[in-house]
């Protein structure tokens, strides 16, 4: 005690309360398992600092085929919200996470399990499944994210989830929200303009991962390099659509940053048809490096091969 009756001020004691502070600051911010680059984009659009956002694969990874490994299954056992694509994207790998996890805030049926293909209308629904047709997802294509339209309506749905777990900062989702919309809203008008000349390109993608971008821009797809999806084109499927390619040309031929580029280049060098990387998600290019840029990059790249046709 000071000669005046009040306690001595110790440096040590404040500063170790300044960094409990600061820690338990920290730790408050919701934590968020995001599968794919897009949703860990798109969760920091809408979180801002009120999120801890961990992504848990990379443009340049096939997101079908991830292994569960021990990292991340600590990572989803520490997560408050998990967001990622569903339709059976992950269906390999993230059933794995949630069991192995033991995290019961993230599992099916609670408000820390978002999947994002649950808030908009898929392509490509099949009416039975058969294995014979290769890896096709019974609830519909689930490469919602390269249409930016279907980013909107999983951003409202995702501020809102964010604000059912955490009530007390739910006006700043709602802001953060309100923010991305009128932003977004004006991309998509910019977007959609300086893409019209792309209406009716026929494409060849290697995998029906582009189909929401080519029903959003009004394209054509052809045929697909794989034969099957998910299943590698052989020598001789090759020879097979070298053929029809020749007989009936397309205007590109594209592929994901995470796709072989191999069977691409020696259909394109064969058929003199140029072939396209797509960033597919954020990351893909240099040049993908949030959401918006990545509808930019696309767009230019898909530009690019239509004027030099």
């Amino acid at each position: 005690m000071t000669a005046n009756g009040l306690p001595h001020f110790n440096p040590w004691l404040a500063a170790a309360a300044v960094a409990f502070a600061f820690s338990n600051s920290v730790q408050a911010a919701v934590e968020v398992f995001a599968c794919e680059p897009e949703w860990a984009a798109l969760s920091k659009e809408i979180g801002g600092d009120k999120v801890s956002v961990y992504q848990a694969t990379t443009a340049m990874q096939d997101p079908h085929r991830i292994e569960a490994r021990p990292s991340l299954i600590a990572r989803t056992r520490a997560a408050d919200l998990i967001v990622c694509t569903g339709a059976d994207l992950e269906v390999g790998w993230l059933p794995v996470l949630l069991q192995t996890s033991g995290n019961s805030k993230v599992q099916a049926g609670q408000p820390g399990y978002f999947m994002a293909s649950d808030f908009v209308s898929k392509l490509e629904v099949p009416k039975a499944v058969d294995r014979s047709q290769g890896d096709v997802h019974p609830y519909g294509n689930p490469h919602i994210q390269l249409d930016p339209r279907n980013i909107a309506l999983v951003a409202r749905a995702l501020s809102e989830r964010l604000a059912q777990i955490d009530a007390r900062d739910a006006g700043y989702y709602q802001e953060r929200l309100k923010d991305f919309e009128g932003r977004w809203r004006k991309a998509i008008s910019e977007w959609e303009a300086r893409a019209a000349p792309l209406k009716g390109m026929r494409l060849v993608p290697y995998h029906k991962d582009n189909a929401y971008l080519i029903h959003w821009l009004g394209m054509e797809e052809v045929i697909d390099v794989e034969p099957k999806p998910g299943i590698p084109p052989s020598a001789g499927y090759l020879s097979e659509l070298l053929a029809k390619l020749q007989a009936q040309p397309a205007d590109a031929i594209t592929r994901s940053a995470y796709q072989d580029p191999k069977a691409v280049e020696w259909l394109s060098e064969r058929t003199k048809i140029p072939a396209i990387t797509l960033p597919y998600t954020v990351g893909g290019t240099p040049q993908a490096k949030d959401l918006f840029s990545l509808f930019d990059d696309t767009i230019n790249r898909l530009l690019k091969a239509r004027n030099s046709a």
